[in-house]
This record gives structure tokens, C-alpha cells and sequence, in this order.
């Protein structure tokens, strides 16, 4: 009998870059589809648009990312592909009908009906993370944001959480493997776990500050065994001047008032002469929690709910089918038929959504841009840098421009 928990090509239940390149990660209605077009000579020309028609928040925008790794799967096709730009601003409203495409693929169907799923799944993944880490950084302000959720995703997926964080706003991540890959140096100091094994508080500062590099923050976790203001008098003691910060990651249950208890913390170090050590907040934290603290804590670690978010529910419908000249507009039932163009106001982010090939609104720039060309991309990469400095910039921008979509 054969052991369907023994993997004997692989360790861990996840696919390889191969077998998502090669399309092995497609649902099996794809293949069949595929089959019967080839088989039946009847493949056609179609255009394609990935589009979201509604956002899990109130708000009416959210951040596209992994547009690179969509480039790359897609790389070699016989297909050309239109998309906004990667950590761009996108626009869905759930009260009207019109929805503007993210990203649009043209070509024969056969050619690329397989890479549907993991397509989807690249962007939506990303776009999930990066908007969730937008509304975190809209609602902490200017204060520090650092990613702590990799632990509730899958390893695999570790490096994705952790550059879509990045790119749409955070200040650090604490995933090694990922922060390597964006060439940052990963935030993190002492988990409870050192506190607990050394068996107190005093020998593990100072063990830490002992053996850890010089370029480390001196952060102290101050909520293990006692009270949190009493741990953070004691941190101060033990380490003075070297001490940068305090972190307190008080679990839910025994929170009471989050913010009573920092503004405690704060008060028993500033009159002890600790005014410049910060106040890190980490622990179940929502933007909500954050927006209501950040006039009190200096900087806060988010987990679950930046790694973990609501999904952005990606879509991808065909819209045309062409026979030889004949452009025939053709959508699935409360879908909106013929390829679309996307216009963006030039100041803010008012976008008017038009037939392709129809007349641009004045003042406006195209967001749709060329990716791939007959497989070949086409866009030059942007560094990551870069890309976080226009995402930083857009969300200045959002409360002084709420985005909206017409047609």
C-alpha cells in the first residue's frame, strides 16, 4: 500500500520554481481545457484581465506587488502582458460595476490557460501582504514598523511576506532568509524563550549585551515574569545608556488598557532619567491598536495580522476573443466585455477606466504599461529601494487625494 505521507522526490509539501514555472501547480480544468482546444483546433486569440472588483477593508485602494514574479512565470509564452506597476495603487469599488484591470494578457488561450492559477496566486499573495503593510504604515504614521508574522505562514513564503511588507512601507523585517534577500539587515533581539532558559531577566540582558554585535539595538523584553514598568526600571538599571528600547509584547489576556500600561512605562524611565529609551509594542496588533498608540509607543512589531491578512480576491476573465481581424467582445455573465485602458488623474489617484483604443481624458497617464512582449519582458526592474520610496509617497498622498474610479 503506498504512503501518501512519504514524499520520496521532495522534504516539505510545497512546489519548486520548476514546477511553477512549468505550470504543474494549475488546477485540473486548465489542462483539460487546454486538451480540448489543441485537440479540437479551435484555440483563439484572446485577451485577458486580472482585476479586483472588491477589498476586504473600507477603504477603496489597495497595493499591487508581485508583478516581477508574474513576469518571470510567464516569461517565454507566446503572449504579450500589460500591467500596472509593481507596489502601484489600485482602485476597486464594490458599488459600481466598472473594475479596472491590473494586469491585462493577450495571445492565443491554449498558450497560457494553465498559468491562471499560480498567476493568481502570485498576486494575490503579494497584493494581500503589501496592502495590509500600506494600512499599517498609513495608520502608524512616521513611527517604526517591523514585520514579525513570518512564523504564521509557510517557510516557503517567508521572503514574499517580508518584501511585500517592505516595499509598501515597512521599516524592518525579522525573517533572516528574507531580509537577506533584500539585502537588510533583519530586526530582532530576544525572544522570551532566552529569558526563560537563563532563568531571569538581569542575566539575560546582560549575556545578550555581552555577545551580540556592538550594531545591535539593546532591546529589552520586558514583560516575561513581572510587571511591565517594573521590568523596564530594572532594563535601565542593568544596561543604562546602552539601553535603546524596551519592547512589550503583553498577550491579550493579561493586556487590561495596552496604552495605560506603556504610558506607565514611559513615565517610570523618564523620571529615572530614561527619556530617550523607546517604547517597542508588539503582540496581536491591528492598525486600529497602532493608530491609537502612536502618539505613546516609538515603533511597533506586527505579526499575524500583516503576514496572515484578508485576501485580495483576484479575478482573471476574458474579456475579447479574436478571429483573424474581427475583435469580438465577449465576457462571462457579470463580467464587462472588450479590453480595457486605465487613465490616472496626474495629480492623485482619480481613475477613469475606457474602452481600449478609445481617446484618453485629459491630464491623465496611462496605467497600463508593457511587461512582456511575445514572452520577453520588456520593463526594466526597478530597485527595491526605489519602488518603497514611490510607495511611501503615494500613501502621503491618499488622505489628500481619495482615489476613485469612473468611466
Amino acid at each position: 500500500m503506498t504512503d501518501y505521507y512519504d514524499l520520496h522526490d521532495r522534504k516539505f509539501w510545497l512546489a519548486n520554481e520548476n514546477e511553477i514555472k512549468e505550470g504543474r501547480t494549475t488546477d485540473m480544468y486548465f489542462v483539460n481545457t487546454k486538451e480540448v482546444l489543441q485537440k479540437n483546433s479551435v484555440d483563439s486569440d484572446v485577451v485577458m484581465e486580472v482585476y479586483a472588483r472588491e477589498l476586504p477593508y473600507p477603504q477603496n485602494w489597495g497595493i499591487l506587488t508581485g508583478v516581477y514574479e508574474a513576469a518571470k512565470l510567464l516569461e517565454g509564452l507566446p503572449i504579450d502582458v500589460w500591467s500596472f506597476e509593481e507596489g502601484g495603487v489600485f482602485v476597486a469599488d464594490s458599488s459600481t460595476a466598472i473594475y479596472e484591470p491590473l494586469m491585462v494578457i493577450a495571445g492565443k488561450y491554449g498558450a497560457f490557460a494553465e498559468y491562471e492559477t499560480p498567476l493568481l496566486g502570485l498576486l494575490s499573495s503579494s497584493t494581500s501582504v503589501s496592502t495590509r503593510a500600506a494600512r499599517f504604515r498609513v495608520a502608524a504614521g512616521e513611527k517604526l514598523l517591523v514585520s514579525f508574522g513570518t512564523r504564521r505562514v509557510h517557510p516557503a513564503l517567508a521572503p514574499m511576506v517580508e518584501r511585500a511588507s517592505y516595499l509598501a512601507g515597512f521599516d524592518g523585517v525579522s525573517n533572516v532568509l528574507g531580509a537577506e534577500l533584500l539585502h537588510l539587515k533583519a530586526s530582532g533581539t530576544m525572544p522570551h524563550a532566552l529569558i526563560q532558559v537563563v532563568g531571569d531577566q538581569e542575566s539575560a540582558w546582560k549575556m545578550y549585551d555581552k555577545t551580540i554585535a556592538s550594531d545591535s539595538p539593546r532591546v529589552a523584553l520586558v514583560d516575561t515574569f513581572w510587571d511591565e514598568k517594573t521590568e523596564a526600571v530594572k532594563a535601565f538599571e542593568v544596561l543604562g545608556s546602552k539601553l535603546w528600547g524596551v519592547r512589550l509584547d503583553t498577550p491579550a489576556s493579561r493586556r487590561g488598557d495596552f496604552r495605560k500600561i506603556i504610558e506607565e512605562v514611559r513615565w517610570e524611565l523618564d523620571i529615572r532619567g530614561g527619556e530617550k529609551v523607546k517604547l517597542i509594542a508588539s503582540g496581536r496588533l491591528d492598525e486600529e491598536a497602532v493608530g491609537k498608540l502612536k502618539d505613546i509607543a516609538d515603533g511597533f512589531g506586527v505579526g499575524t495580522a500583516v503576514a496572515y491578512p484578508p485576501v485580495i480576491d483576484l479575478s482573471a476573465k476574458i474579456v475579447e476573443v479574436r478571429r483573424g481581424a474581427k475583435r469580438e467582445f465577449r465576457a462571462k455573465r457579470g463580467g464587462l466585455g472588450g479590453r480595457k485602458a486605465v487613465y490616472r488623474s496626474s495629480v492623485g489617484f482619480q481613475d477613469t477606466v475606457v474602452l481600449e483604443g478609445a481617446e484618453a481624458p485629459p491630464r491623465t497617464k496611462a496605467m497600463l504599461t508593457p511587461l512582456l512582449k511575445n514572452g520577453k519582458i520588456v520593463r526594466k526592474y526597478e530597485g527595491i529601494e526605489a519602488i518603497r520610496s514611490r510607495v511611501l509617497g503615494d500613501l502621503h498622498l491618499l488622505s489628500e487625494h481619495p482615489p476613485s474610479i469612473s468611466w
